[in-house]
């Protein structure tokens, strides 16, 4: 018997989670609740409408199963709206997907858990944030707490860069509530890379390593965005570092999450920093869902059956499953974004060359787009579209996907994407 699938949320990821469910034998129908452009079997219902999720997996009935894709959803508490009515569902609670929902919460929670992490201090005053970044001599970073669409972060050179974050944050209410405090820790550097894993509250089960893009501009300069593009694997991450990841961060947060009575079901992502000198890692911050731009390149290479893995996470059977199956190619994923993106950008402009040959082991996720009233897909968001490719290795990959990133255009000059994504994978 075929199972349905709801994903919930309109993005790149959502697209691409989609895109490998419905490769599953198990799979029959696949729903996007709202969807974009990209994706069929569109469903009228916002990714924070939790009731209206809830009624459309009733109507289809014990059979479906619902995957998370946004962190909004989950901060809302759609994963116990819908446990609460036996619906099945992939993805943490409301208490466990506070890991991303408070960068307060995470921190003191590292803290507590002994995970490596950047000293900080956290405030809900603006004043004596402002004293304490007075009194550093060092380069900090500044973090909204709540959810900011991945913006709420400032990495600041100077101290004069810092005290303005907070100005922005706290004062100027630039992410709303999401910066009634804030963060301010140690600036860490080295290389980063991205470590997501599927959860069943006790056993882990690591996902091909993979490294995001945060800067809106080449050589990471620029502000931070949602992500410019990644790619899979990140060569930084090798078999002693993935180990050390396994045991110093994602087991300890799963034996805290157990011990606080919220076990953490779902996607674990940790964002590591791995320090240039010592090659030691620390956790820069947490996701309590999979990444974005990470899940294209890491849809693209995973062999195994994703609905199987979600299915046995849900069920606490993880320890069960073989470990996952990799296509041993290198895969690259280039966001085409709106130009003005992460700050104001035109919406509606017609996408041309979506139909063109990008030729074998090319695909195009959608993320900001919509249809028109004449069935055009149009730009609908900063993020575009995330140009994913798989590669022999990273020259190859890069190679593809930029090959297919020429093809497509929209506007005058409407379009933005980097010219340096995976270049550190060839390095």
């Amino acid at each position: 018997m075929s199972g349905t699938v709801l994903v919930i949320g309109s993005g790149g990821r959502e697209h691409a989670l989609g895109w490998k469910l419905s490769q599953s034998p198990r799979v029959g129908k696949v729903y996007h609740a709202p969807g974009n452009g990209g994706t069929s079997e569109n469903v009228a219902i916002k990714h924070n409408d939790v009731d209206g999720l809830v009624r459309f997996a009733k109507k289809i009935g014990k059979d479906c199963l619902a995957v998370v894709g946004p962190e909004e959803s989950l901060s809302l508490g759609v994963v116990d709206a819908f446990s609460k009515e036996g619906l099945r569902i992939f993805g943490p609670t409301k208490k466990a997907a506070m890991l991303e929902a408070s960068k307060v919460f995470a921190k003191e929670f590292m803290k507590s858990a002994n995970i490596p992490t950047a000293a900080f201090a956290t405030f809900s005053d603006a004043d004596k944030a402002k004293d304490y970044i007075r009194r550093q001599d060092r380069p900090l970073v500044v973090k909204a707490d709540g959810l900011a669409a991945g913006k709420g972060v400032i990495v600041c050179d100077s101290a004069a860069q810092a005290l303005d974050a907070v100005g922005k944050i706290m004062v100027g209410k630039e992410f709303g509530q999401a910066g009634a405090s804030v963060v301010v820790e140690d600036r860490l550097s080295g290389e980063e890379a991205s470590f997501i894993a599927l959860c069943d509250g006790k056993t882990i089960m690591p996902l091909a390593s993979s490294q995001d893009h945060k800067r809106i501009f080449d050589g990471d300069r620029g502000p931070n965005t949602g992500g410019m593009g990644a790619y899979s694997p990140a060569p930084v991450v090798d078999n002693d570092l993935h180990d050390k990841i396994v045991k110093r961060v994602m087991q300890p947060v799963l034996r805290k999450m157990q011990e606080r009575g919220t076990p953490f079901v779902g996607f674990l992502y940790a964002g590591i920093m791995v320090d240039e000198k010592t090659g030691e890692p620390s956790v820069l911050e947490f996701n309590a869902r999979m990444g974005d731009p990470e899940c294209q390149p890491i849809m693209m290479r995973m062999k195994s059956d994703l609905y199987e893995y979600m299915q046995a996470a849900i069920d606490g059977r993880l320890d069960s499953m073989p470990p996952i199956e990799w296509h041993d190619q290198t895969a690259v994923c280039v966001v085409m974004a709106s130009r003005g993106y992460p700050g104001r950008y035109k919406k509606g402009e017609v996408i041309e060359g979506l139909d063109s040959d990008f030729g074998p082991g090319t695909m195009v996720f959608h993320a900001g787009t919509a249809k028109d009233a004449q069935g055009r897909v149009v730009t609908a968001g900063g993020r575009v579209l995330g140009v994913t490719a798989l590669g022999a290795d990273a020259r190859h990959a890069i190679d593809s996907a930029y090959s297919a990133v020429r093809k497509i255009r929209w506007g005058e000059n409407g379009h933005y994407y980097r010219t340096d994504i995976a270049r550190r994978a060839i390095r």
